[in-house]
């Protein structure tokens, strides 16, 4: 490989551009609208958004000129964490101004992400190599280290070491194929290697001229070692492992928390901002103090039969001992798919442990030694299960039912194919297994897993008694949740997934789902009206009544986005049963349903034993939008695990069912507790929880053609429609 190289510096060849600014006064900021606002007088109007804005860009001036920052987060490295690969974590924080009632309240959090490690990119590349140390970095890069080193370091900013009084910064293109001393370079017409040009030009010699060099522009490279990583670049790529180890990284116990939240408030140094005082702004350091309130459990119902056929929560969270579900699917043609190298006596005691706990639940297995079959984890996959499926069948003589593939311990991929062969090819449904929990089956794992096999198989584990759900009781009612999953960061040009889930019975415990694919980066569900019928027709056909109210939870919906999304989404409910019959108008509420939001509980008295509030703590008051109409409120419907519980955010953007906010606060937190895929409760209500599920299964089921390049969709097969498929 050859390039041509110019002797003269990069300065010389690129002299700095000149730029002229002009800066206009485009307006002045009315700050009148925003204080009727915020006291219940008047509408969020353009000119309230922009002094909300005006406000944020002042906050975060002079936080911005000191520290990367992100959208609304600001980072620094005096706290970062070494990730594997040359990753670290930087953790910063999350601060934006928020209109409540009677005040603008700053809302600031602990914010994390990841960023590339600055410093020598020799060392990085050592650390993508997964080496211990520089000195394991001794011979040339195969093809597929190389292809590794440059696909994380594509794009990257460096700056060149090799002549301190003449530094340049650029961005790495890709990696040469050949090493230093192999790249021949044209300097002056006469031919050279990299390594000897270097030696020559700047007396650098090399240590590491095996290696390849980096191409930072045409015909322009620099070697390795020569370049340095400018830090406080942000790292997109989607990567499981790194995720990991971020979450383990980010998880505080609320104590820490707070105290993390308090040293932003020193980096922050509201006090000492000159910008704020020249605008005439005064922040307090203090966090603000709340009354909250906590919700009664509700009561579960289990079998008749049952030990104990009623059960109270406490903290959050129960178990199924002495417990058989409200109506145990029959299992009687199943096969197990082996993709891992566990011995078949693992594989049988995990199987017998499984079949045992699933009887003792009420599921009826007929079939308790199910022929094992074991397939290359790498292999054709839906090969692999059109032979189990067709082993399973002919064994019972009958319609197989289900698949349980027991995988290796990763292989997102493998799972992906799994289901979408099994969701979209075959139609059976399909249980996956970690290798890992196979290995020591315990029994409150073989336990979860019964409760998705049931459902699958379209069964139904518990529900609420009827007091405590009775605007589901009282009349014909449809729940629904929607959601849209998008393309993975940085595949601008992936479509879309939107997912509506609807309940299907008088007890809010069976749930059937619709799926789109849509133009990505789309806010709107642009098929909504569609998937609604599809779901109102459902459940006719199965409650043999139309829904007199409609109760929809929406996610995945930004503030800024609340007003386009009713009114084109509200329209497209409407639409939908005016559509099935003229005169069909049952009541609808819509409720914007927001987890990713940065407000934090900190209890002063009382709290779970992880430090967090109790499960049922509601606020709705104090921080909650300025006008009682448009009620919201915050719920903290689960039991903490780890680190700081998220509440839930509640919105209600439009209600025709007379909703007052406890009565729609008590149904939220009782349907948290009917979640079909555990006995805990949840942090979402069931319908949006299960859109969420639903949208992340739409993504598994697309397909690229080998001759065309072109992706295709799979549609879910009609036998898996009617049961709780995507769970």
């Amino acid at each position: 490989m050859s390039f041509k190289y110019s002797s003269e510096p990069v300065s010389r060849r690129h002299p700095p551009e000149t730029f002229k600014i002009t800066i206009r006064k485009a307006r002045d900021i009315d700050m009148e609208d925003l204080f009727q606002f915020l006291h219940a007088k008047g509408k969020m109007t353009n000119n309230c958004r922009m002094a909300i804005m005006a406000m944020n860009i002042i906050i975060n001036h002079k936080i911005s000129t000191e520290h990367p920052i992100i959208r609304n987060s600001f980072y620094t490295s005096q706290e970062a964490k070494s990730l594997s690969g040359g990753i670290e974590a930087w953790q910063g924080y999350y601060q934006t101004a928020r209109p409540t009632r009677g005040k603008m309240m700053i809302n600031i959090d602990v914010s994390t992400t990841a960023f590339y490690e600055g410093g020598p990119l020799i060392r990085m590349i050592a650390k993508i190599l997964g080496l211990r140390s520089l000195n394991d970095l001794c011979k040339e890069l195969s093809d597929k280290d190389r292809q590794k080193v440059e696909k994380r370091i594509k794009n990257l900013k460096i700056s060149d070491n090799h002549s301190p009084e003449n530094k340049q910064k650029f961005k790495i293109r890709k990696l040469t194929q050949t090493s230093a001393s192999h790249t021949m370079v044209d300097v002056d017409s006469s031919m050279t290697d990299v390594k000897t040009f270097f030696q020559n030009k700047y007396n650098k010699h090399l240590l590491y001229p095996f290696l390849p060099c980096v191409v930072v522009r045409k015909n322009e490279y620099l070697p390795i070692e020569v370049c340095d990583v400018i830090p406080g670049q942000r790292y997109m790529e989607k990567d499981t492992n790194l995720a990991n180890e971020m979450t383990n990284f980010v998880r505080q116990n609320p104590n820490i928390h707070a105290d993390k939240i308090k040293a932003g408030l020193n980096i922050l140094n509201y006090k000492e901002n000159e910008y704020l005082k020249q605008f005439g702004m005064e922040i307090s350091n203090d966090m603000a103090v709340v009354n909250a309130r906590i919700l009664p459990t509700p009561t579960i119902q289990y079998h008749q039969s049952s030990r104990e056929n009623r059960i109270q929560p406490n903290g959050g969270s129960w178990n199924l001992r002495n417990k058989k579900v409200i109506n145990g699917a029959t299992l009687g043609s199943w096969s197990v798919l082996v993709f891992s190298n566990s011995s078949d006596q693992a594989i049988k005691l995990f199987v017998r442990e499984l079949i045992i706990t699933c009887q003792d639940t009420g599921m009826n297995i007929t079939d308790r030694e199910p022929l094992i079959c074991r397939e290359n984890p790498i292999g054709n996959t839906e090969e692999s299960l059109k032979k189990a499926w067709l082993k399973a069948g002919n064994k019972a003589k009958a319609q197989p039912q289900l698949i349980l593939c027991i995988l290796p311990n990763t292989g997102s991929n493998l799972y992906a194919e799994i289901k979408r062969v099994g969701d979209t090819v075959i139609g059976v449904a399909t249980q996956c297994i970690q290798n890992i929990h196979m290995i020591n089956p315990k029994k409150q794992y073989c336990a979860n897993v019964c409760l998705k096999m049931n459902v699958k198989l379209g069964g139904m584990n518990s529900f609420l008694i009827p007091e405590h759900i009775q605007f589901v009781t009282d009349e014909p009612t449809i729940l629904m949740g929607a959601d849209i999953t998008h393309s993975s960061p940085g595949y601008s040009k992936g479509p879309s997934y939107a997912a509506l889930c609807g309940s299907m019975d008088a007890k809010a415990s069976r749930y059937a789902a619709s799926i789109r694919v849509q133009p990505g980066r789309t806010e709107i569900i642009t098929d909504l009206a569609n998937m609604v019928k599809e779901l109102l027709k459902a459940f006719y056909q199965t409650c043999g009544r139309k829904p007199k109210k409609i109760l929809f939870y929406r996610k995945g919906v930004s503030e800024s986005q609340f007003m386009k999304v009713l009114e084109c989404e509200l329209t497209a409910i409407k639409d939908a049963c005016q559509n099935l019959e003229a005169n069909y108008k049952p009541t609808i509420t819509f409720v914007v349903v927001q987890k990713r939001q940065h407000t934090r509980f900190f209890p002063i008295q009382g709290a779970d034993r992880t430090g967090n509030c109790f499960p049922g703590t509601v606020v709705d008051m104090n921080i909650t939008h300025p006008h009682p109409l448009e009620f919201d409120f915050y719920l903290l419907s689960h039991a903490g695990l780890h680190g700081t519980s998220r509440p839930t955010h509640y919105h209600v953007l439009y209600d025709q069912n007379g909703f007052d906010a406890n009565k729609l606060q008590v149904l939220s937190y009782n349907l948290c507790h009917t979640s079909v895929r555990c006995t805990r409760a949840v942090s979402l209500v069931p319908p949006v929880y299960y859109a969420h599920l639903a949208a992340a299964r739409a993504r598994l089921h697309s397909s690229e053609c080998s001759k065309s390049g072109e992706i295709t969709f799979g549609v879910v097969k009609q036998e898996l429609q009617k049961v709780m498929y995507f769970i």
